[in-house]
């Protein structure tokens, strides 16, 4: 049997445990800014509020979507002598895809703003699309950091950015801005992660554009694109079926239990994202290193989730009136708030089975596996919307924790068959 202290070194080595401590504590002081921001905006914001901001970021998030396309992965994963060609086509990559979404968004600002029929859209979702036109000066920067394991770096960053903008979304809040409080900020902050990011990267783009390993990029990057879009209408699919058939102010009672609710598991379940797929992509040469690493994982989810969501669920009945206001327990969000964070318990284990896959680039596995899910959970809340927010909250628990740990289930059984561990090799 191991000692106390033994075990407490091993835990402090292991790299796997050490990242997600580095983003864990960014997390912790993004959670801390945010809570203080949530309860401002709790006390002072209006349900119609609530509603108009997330219906904005919604449609920047649908959107967005396509910045996450893979591209930044295909860094992370590829293999040492193509990463600076590599880094100089997607430069040229990230810029052309950051021009063209920020025309769709504006155009689609017009669209949303007639599908709800409230011209106040129109504005706010234009002026956060000109963070498109920020962030590609410094994305090369941020796979690399992340490319490099050198987590500390990232976390640094996110939680410099993220407490700023919590920052000002009180301020502004407590100065009767309404929903530009939630809107404005994230515009406002993007010119942090690029300063930061050159700070504390060299790279930059000295030679000229390539496109010699363009076909390498979109070929790996086209089906992490398609994950990430079903990923994205997920998550946000919600929010779209209540505000159309329940309303806007049933929306932002949902949403505000979501944010409260669901908020801080989705910080650590995204921490363990970051974490484990550089540390996968490390080990992917080392088949029984990787396998090892991979069950390791597992077990250390378990660890760290199940009694984050436990408590936080348990609690929840007490600190929503005391933190929140008597108003949320009156409109209904505890019930909504347990279940939704219910739904955080089967999360991370599906993010480890399709970062597996991942990592040796056997991302059509992934791909379909979201697909259905994606098309069950949908099916799922539209149904659950004829008995309101409460509905499609019970709907999105019960897919979640039914389908996704079968699917990590089966996941795990292929990666322990020899003919898996033969076509990885």
């Amino acid at each position: 049997m191991k000692s106390l202290t033994q075990r407490l070194s091993a835990l402090k080595s292991d790299r796997f445990v050490r990242n997600i401590g580095w983003m864990g504590a960014s997390e912790m002081v993004i959670r801390i800014f945010r809570l203080g921001t949530t309860v401002i905006l709790a006390r002072l914001l209006s349900a119609e509020d609530y509603g108009l901001a997330a219906i904005v970021l919604t449609t920047h998030e649908f959107i967005r979507v396509f910045t996450r396309n893979g591209i930044a992965d295909k860094i992370v994963q590829a293999d040492a002598d193509e990463v600076e060609e590599l880094c100089r086509t997607a430069y040229g990559l990230n810029w052309l895809i950051a021009a063209v979404l920020f025309t769709v968004q504006c155009l689609a600002a017009f669209a949303i703003a007639g599908f709800y029929a409230n011209a106040k859209l129109i504005l706010p979702i234009c002026l956060i699309a000109l963070t498109y036109l920020i962030y590609p000066l410094a994305t090369i920067q941020t796979a690399l950091i992340r490319r490099e394991n050198r987590l500390n770096i990232l976390a640094l960053i996110s939680s410099v950015q993220v407490s700023v903008d919590n920052v000002l979304t009180a301020i502004l809040a407590l100065f009767g801005w309404g929903m530009w409080a939630i809107v404005l900020p994230k515009f406002l902050v993007a010119p942090i992660w690029i300063i930061l990011s050159f700070k504390y990267h060299p790279w930059r783009m000295t030679q000229s554009l390539t496109l010699a390993k363009w076909r390498k990029i979109t070929g790996f990057a086209s089906r992490i694109l398609s994950v990430e879009l079903l990923t994205t209408f997920r998550e946000n699919v919600d929010y779209l079926l209540i505000g159309r058939f329940v309303g806007v102010e049933a929306l932002g009672v949902y949403y505000f239990a979501f944010n409260a609710g669901l908020g801080i598991s989705l910080s650590v379940i995204n921490a363990i994202r970051v974490s484990l797929f550089s540390d996968l992509c490390d080990l992917k040469a080392d088949t029984t290193a990787f396998l090892a690493r991979y069950s390791q994982s597992l077990r250390k989810i378990g660890f760290l989730i199940v009694p984050l969501v436990v408590l936080q669920s348990s609690l929840a009945p007490l600190y929503v009136p005391l933190v929140f206001g008597h108003k949320w327990v009156e409109r209904g969000a505890i019930p909504i708030l347990i279940l939704i964070c219910a739904s955080a318990l089967s999360r991370p284990f599906a993010d480890a089975a399709s970062l597996m896959f991942r990592a040796f680039g056997r991302t059509q596995i992934e791909l379909r596996w979201n697909f259905v899910f994606t098309v069950c959970l949908a099916t799922a809340i539209w149904i659950g919307t004829t008995w309101g927010i409460l509905g499609a909250a019970i709907a999105v628990m019960l897919t979640h924790l039914i389908l996704q740990p079968l699917y990590t289930l089966w996941a795990t059984r292929q990666v322990l068959k020899p003919a898996f561990r033969e076509v990885i090799l």
